[in-house]
């Protein structure tokens, strides 16, 4: 089994236990080699509420690169600020079948400094 597919069966197994509701939504991290995206989803309603990516401008301009730890923070930043602006204060956290180490921690780190509770 190679690691595309152990994440995948990581990713569903968490996903049986994270449910995002209007209440506490979900924020839902994918990372590829380059770049990373986070989204915070209801899903019970199946909508995106909000969502950030190291492709913009506020992020790219502040990184160099954006698949490492500082891209990974900036994005959480950002992040954190559009859900804060929309009212959103308590989430739960969905790592998307990663380890929680390196940009993954970065991200959540950043969410947390920021106010958001999970």
């Amino acid at each position: 089994m190679d690691n595309r597919s152990r994440r995948k069966r990581r990713h569903h197994r968490v996903r049986n236990k994270v449910v995002g509701t209007p209440e506490r939504p979900r924020v839902n991290v994918y990372r590829s080699l380059n770049h990373i995206y986070a989204q915070i989803i209801d899903d019970l309603s199946g909508h995106t509420l909000v969502s950030a990516s190291s492709l913009e401008p506020a992020v790219k301009d502040a990184v160099n690169f954006g698949g490492n730890k500082d891209a990974a923070r900036k994005v959480g930043e950002v992040l954190a600020e559009k859900a804060l602006e929309k009212g959103i204060k308590d989430v739960v956290f969905d790592r998307g079948g990663y380890k929680y180490h390196g940009r993954v921690k970065e991200l959540a780190e950043a969410l947390r400094e920021k106010g958001l509770n999970f």
